[in-house]
């Protein structure tokens, strides 16, 4: 299923003694009934940082699908791979040999959803077509690829987010045979032959078509084990279209820089790195655990535990209501005929759910955020610039660019940049450098008018073309205080001063902007635009008086001392009044708006003052806030204002960080526990009701996989704070030699295997898309016995 929900067909059959299986896909329900054909059963489904994981059961037999996506954050070069793993494993439940074979066949709907779209396709041995038919040859040292892409192509272009140029690629070799047609036909003959013909329709259609499928089949012959190697995913050559001086430049993926720009060498390299890029990500899943363990370790609070959750002791009440004690001691009630969730029955306060430890439940939520981050971005060559002297373009380093999925596809959108910051600062830093470097050239270049911070880079992913007419999205108080919250952060955590040297002057320009509109902020959008306009916005404001403080030290480092004290001298007066504006004459909690008494909202733009000290925020305001929350929780977390019953899972986990142990434990349990109970069946979802079923807001916006997530990191980032985990580079830039990935400076990573988290249930399961939500396919494999 692509990110969005269109399906794209990945079947995957395994043969045993002559019994057909079918564990991935449902292409086999369509054929006439089989007698030795049947569905293998379900065991588990697990997943990290890396990895999806389906154990199936086909007979005497159990199989393991493990899907993997490396993140290697601190590897741009494998990390600017738009590739992807599968490796099928199997091995003999009763110890006794076994006659085994493997089939899997990708459909076009990988490349094109559109039934009025022609594709093209072949074989490939290395980088020589296999033309017509016969059979292929043995070499284990040679990757097979089905090359698919659409006959017209239309470079930039997207629809339904699928994009229109480019090479769909799916791989394999040796001991296996190969075959395209007609998918009914293909898989009908294969299940009644158990071989493929080595012949390849030459009948160029649609994917709707007569749905062409290309497929490979593995014959292992009697054993006990064995397992298949895949790679699938999307290689492009101009990868986005930047607008510079020079005019509208396309520029080229970063892996070209690497390892050349021949697709079949990065096929064949990215194909025969399983095994590196295994270990490179098992140290960042290893670090993940550990620096998850670290957190608890040091902000532990009195209710984090290491106890495993085992049956909750229960106790009488008369109303009928499930009730028990938590691992904590503490009693509960969950009452199924209100949306309040897990009670307090003394007070009626919301407690975090009660059978699941935080750490555990926070290990979750960043796992499976990790991979949908990364999947939002793509790293390219920077452009050679003839009329420029841009300090934001640089030989030797990558510009990030950053597709706002789902939402409406704008590229680096300050306000989801921003939310992802705790990723950046916690994964790698140097990224943050790099996805805002684009926005720096346009702004410091004369392609954008206004005083204040532009929204984008453009309105379509992959285009960069700016707004050069000033007329991007308005939310000029929201994006001027990211932006300066974004540079201060950057440099807290690389100590790189030459940052905010470089752009001190719009740094300079921003800040003025936020002096003269961040206090009483006029009837205009913040990040959570789908809410609408909204006057004298609590939490916007507190965005401007916190980037204005960050500014304070911005100028500080850079050696204006008189700036800092006017910056430092304006935000702590700014405060001052905040307060009288901003608290409810309850003096319980923080409103929505000004004007708008006895509302109330998530109060996230207070975590970065916490993150990187900046000293405004006493901790009588956290203390308030902290006591709210549980006072309006529902059985999916705490809603995002009172206007709505939605929540933002990003802006829960920035608030959590904020909050003393027993809020925070609510929001994380309670994030976990939608993740395990709601009805949603697409990739994580960052907007989503805290009632009923924990659904899809009614007629609301629709928020899937957006990088977002990498907010999720919050707790992380707030370990990190003050480390000063700059990467260094080899000489020469990032790159040491055409072959060689960027090198990783942290020693601390533990050399250990990925382990898996199992989910309770399979609706949230990640399987990311390689980069940027692009589907074109190739697929290439071969075999390992």
């Amino acid at each position: 299923m692509f990110w969005q929900g269109t399906t794209a067909g990945w079947e995957g059959i395994i043969v045993i003694d002559g019994i057909i299986y079918e564990y991935l896909g449902t292409g086999l329900q369509s054929l006439p009934p089989l007698a030795n054909v049947k569905t293998a059963s379900q065991l588990a489904v697990s997943f990290d940082s890396q990895y999806s994981n389906f154990t199936i059961r086909a007979g005497p037999v159990d199989l393991v699908a493990s899907f993997l996506s490396p993140v290697i954050p601190r590897d741009l070069c494998r990390t600017s791979i738009p590739l992807s793993y599968l490796q099928v494993s199997f091995y003999s439940t009763d110890g006794q040999l076994h006659d085994v074979q493997l089939y899997s066949d990708v459909n076009a709907g990988w490349i094109s959803p559109e039934t009025n779209t022609t594709l093209n396709w072949n074989l490939f041995e290395g980088n020589s077509a296999v033309n017509g038919s016969g059979n292929a040859t043995s070499s284990p040292s040679t990757v097979y690829s089905w090359v698919l892409s659409q006959k017209n192509q239309y470079d930039f272009g997207e629809q339904q987010d699928f994009p229109q140029w480019g090479n769909f690629t799916p791989g394999q070799s040796e001991n296996f045979s190969f075959q395209s047609g007609h998918s009914l036909d293909l898989r009908y003959n294969y299940v009644k032959r158990l071989q493929l013909s080595n012949v390849l329709d030459s009948d160029y259609r649609g994917a709707q078509s007569k749905e062409p499928v290309f497929a490979f089949a593995h014959d292992f012959g009697s054993t006990v084990s064995g397992s298949a190697l895949y790679t699938i995913g999307t290689v492009q050559q101009n990868v986005i279209r930047f607008l510079t001086s020079d005019g509208l430049v396309p520029l080229q993926p970063w892996w070209t820089e690497c390892y050349g720009d021949d697709l079949f060498d990065l096929i064949n390299f990215h194909y025969d790195d399983f095994a590196t890029s295994q270990a490179k990500g098992a140290k960042f899943e290893a670090q993940l655990k550990a620096d998850v363990q670290a957190y608890y370790s040091s902000f532990p609070g009195s209710l984090y535990s290491n106890s495993t959750p085992s049956t909750l002791p229960s106790y009488v009440n008369s109303s009928g209501s499930e009730d028990g004690t938590d691992q904590f001691g503490h009693t509960y009630i969950l009452d199924s005929s209100n949306v309040y969730g897990f009670l307090d029955p003394t007070d009626f306060n919301g407690i975090a759910i009660p059978d699941v430890s935080e750490a555990e439940s926070y290990y979750a939520i960043v796992a499976l955020s990790a991979r949908q981050v990364m999947a939002a971005y793509v790293l390219t060559v920077p452009p050679t610039l003839r009329y420029s002297n841009s300090s934001s373009i640089t030989s030797g380093e990558p510009l990030l660019f950053q597709k706002e999925i789902s939402s409406n596809g704008n590229m680096n959108t300050v306000d989801v940049i921003f939310p992802a910051l705790p990723f950046y600062l916690y994964a790698n830093p140097q990224m943050l450098k790099f996805v805002l470097n684009p926005l720096f050239h346009h702004q410091e270049n004369g392609f954008y008018p206004n005083g204040y911070s532009m929204h984008d880079l453009g309105t379509h992913f992959p285009n960069a073309t700016g707004h050069v007419e000033g007329n991007d999205e308005y939310m000029p108080v929201e994006e001027s205080g990211n932006m300066l919250l974004k540079a201060y952060s950057y440099y807290k955590f690389t100590g790189n001063t030459s940052f905010l040297i470089q752009h001190y002057s719009k740094y300079r320009q921003w800040a003025s902007y936020v002096i003269q509109y961040s206090l009483v902020p006029e009837a205009q959008l913040s990040t959570d635009d789908f809410a609408g306009t909204l006057a004298n916005q609590t939490n916007l404001a507190i965005k401007g008086i916190l980037g204005l403080k960050a500014m304070s030290f911005i100028s500080q480092v850079v050696g204006d001392l008189s700036a800092a004290a006017n910056y430092s001298a304006t935000a702590s007066s700014y405060f001052t009044q905040w307060e009288k504006f901003a608290i409810d004459p309850t003096g319980t909690h923080t409103i929505l708006a000004y004007q708008s008494r006895g509302s109330f909202g998530l109060l996230y733009n207070t975590y970065p003052d916490k993150l990187l000290n900046l000293g405004i925020i006493p901790q009588s305001l956290h203390d308030m806030q902290n006591d709210w929350y549980p006072k309006i929780s529902q059985i999916f977390g705490v809603q995002l204002d009172s206007r709505h019953t939605y929540t933002k899972s990003d802006w829960e986990m920035w608030t959590a960080a904020t909050c003393a142990p027993e809020a925070r434990r609510l929001f994380v349990n309670s994030l976990a526990h939608w993740l395990n109970n709601t009805s949603t069946n697409l990739a994580f979802w960052d907007l989503f009701k805290t009632v009923g079923t924990g659904g899809y807001p009614v007629g609301g916006p629709t928020f899937i996989a957006r990088p977002v997530a990498g907010g999720h990191y919050s707790l992380l980032a707030m370990l990190k704070t003050g480390q000063n985990s700059q990467i260094g580079t080899a000489p020469g830039g990032f790159i040491q030699n055409s072959t060689q990935a960027l090198t990783e400076s942290r020693a601390d990573y533990l050399d250990i295997s990925a382990a898996s988290v199992s989910l309770q249930t399979t609706k949230s399961a990640l399987i990311s898309a390689p980069t940027s939500g692009l589907f074109n396919v190739s697929i290439h494999t071969r075999a390992v016995q």
